[in-house]
């Protein structure tokens, strides 16, 4: 597990497959108790290395998927906020 804010950061596991899973680049692996679970690729070290998180060289927390995967959650959240004022609260 190479993604530095995932709880299970630093631990190894047993490989299994690296494969294709309904679009989403994923690896499967075995836990400490022989357990299958998958992650997605990006967040091992079976899936290459983002050239710019090398050329950063750990002087920026945040990659351009990552901000642009921020900017849409803010903007869907926005839309939902947005819609719910069209619902008439009851209050007693």
């Amino acid at each position: 597990m190479t993604h530095r804010f995932h709880p299970l950061f630093g631990r190894d596991f047993e490989f299994v497959a690296h494969r294709q899973n309904w679009g989403e680049d994923r690896v499967h692996l075995h836990d400490e108790n022989g357990e299958l679970f998958s992650l997605p690729a990006g967040w091992t070290d079976v899936a290459p290395v983002d050239p710019f998180v090398v050329v950063a060289d750990g002087r920026c927390a945040f990659t351009t998927d990552g901000l642009l995967a921020v900017a849409d959650l803010i903007d869907r959240r926005r839309a939902q906020r947005d819609g719910d004022e069209d619902v008439r609260r009851i209050t007693p």
